[in-house]
């Protein structure tokens, strides 16, 4: 179950990474994100975690268009599920 997670995550991480109206800091942020979700060798609530501490920082920005923050936020309640497992 969480790997489908991790899999909706890191497409959502990509998007962002993706898409040029996003600042490059948070763009860089997604970047490290995915790429910590992705390190199989961690366990997945470090990983998690790991994310979400990352990606909270991140939302809090004033310069993060509204359309990222929300998927951030999104990512932030899927990541949370699997903590709480």
């Amino acid at each position: 179950m969480s790997n489908d997670i991790f899999n909706e995550v890191s497409e959502i991480l990509k998007h962002i990474m993706e898409n040029p109206s996003v600042p490059r800091n948070i763009r860089r942020a997604a970047d490290e994100s995915n790429t910590l979700l992705n390190n199989k060798e961690e366990d997945e609530t470090v990983r998690a975690s790991a994310v979400i501490l990352i990606l909270d920082e991140i939302s809090n920005d004033p310069n993060i268009p509204i359309h990222a923050r929300t998927l951030i936020w999104e990512v932030l309640s899927k990541l949370e599920s699997i903590k709480t497992n």
